[in-house]
């Protein structure tokens, strides 16, 4: 499982041009799923992104975990991509589809379940995702 963690000041999630996810200040998570990644993966991840200490403590150093910010959690399996031969991404690493939103659903409960307030896209949709990358402060979290 592989999640690009952003930290952002807000960011959105539209399909079909109406908007099914918002946020304000908080983490935008882009999680691809693998073959064999299970809810143990999927808790593992949630409580590492919960706990990232990324947000600036009172003195201005990255000291604070999530507390009380929000997540919005974007499924995206290009994340498994992959390019090393020719220019065409292979996807095989990418869990099918009927594999996949299980899990994702899994890594949203687990955030849910550790008191996160967790906005998601559409599973499988067309989706336009706008955010405002704070710092910028950009992450690859695999477990």
């Amino acid at each position: 499982m592989r999640a690009l963690v952003q930290r952002v000041t807000r960011a959105a999630v539209r399909v079909d041009g109406e908007s099914v996810g918002a946020i304000g200040p908080g983490l935008l998570v882009l999680l691809g799923v693998t073959h064999g990644d299970d809810e143990e993966i999927c808790d593992r991840l949630a409580d590492k992104v919960a706990a990232l200490r990324i947000f600036e403590d009172a003195e201005g150093r990255m000291n604070e975990a999530l507390s009380g910010r929000e997540l919005l959690v974007v499924s995206q399996f290009t994340l498994y991509g992959d390019a090393t031969r020719g220019r065409r991404p292979s996807w095989v690493d990418a869990a099918r589809p009927e594999q996949a939103e299980p899990i994702v659903d899994a890594f949203c409960a687990a955030l849910r379940d550790l008191g996160a307030t967790v906005e998601t896209g559409v599973f499988r949709a067309d989706m336009q995702v706008e955010l405002v990358n704070d710092g910028p402060v950009t992450l690859m979290l695999e477990v």
